[in-house]
């Protein structure tokens, strides 16, 4: 059976280079499956779960949006930031969800409030992939 070559990049450089028999995504367009030798793809991924079978062991991992390429059994995904599910500290994502949903109830003409909304989605996502 073939496999799909997947390279993970982030603003610091390659996350990860791995072969998988399948990589599940969440795009704009809905959760997408994509299996060894689909149609090219193009799309953008939103704040969520990425997952992939790598040499038959599920990984889960939260991803803060990004592209996702694929052609020829090769993807590429582009983005800001990716933790694997055994990355995420926990403590960490409940403090800045904490922190996001302080912003968000605060009536401080200076708070960003798209970027604090943006926060307490990706602290979310983080809690979610870990199953809480």
């Amino acid at each position: 059976m073939s496999a799909i070559h997947c390279r993970i990049i982030t603003p610091h450089g390659v996350y990860k280079e791995t072969d998988a028999s399948i990589i599940n995504i969440e795009s704009e367009a809905g959760q997408q499956g994509i299996l060894p030798n689909h149609m090219p793809l193009v799309t953008m991924l939103k704040i969520g779960k990425l997952s992939m079978d790598e040499s038959g062991t599920r990984q889960e991992y939260a991803i803060a949006g990004g592209l996702f390429y694929f052609r020829g059994n090769k993807a590429e995904i582009l983005t800001d930031a990716i933790e694997n599910k055994n990355e995420i500290d926990v403590d960490r994502a409940e403090h800045a969800k904490e922190r996001a949903e302080g912003r968000l109830h605060s009536s401080d003409p200076n708070i960003d409030m798209r970027r604090a909304e943006i926060a307490l989605e990706r602290a979310l996502n983080r809690l979610k992939v870990t199953g809480r």
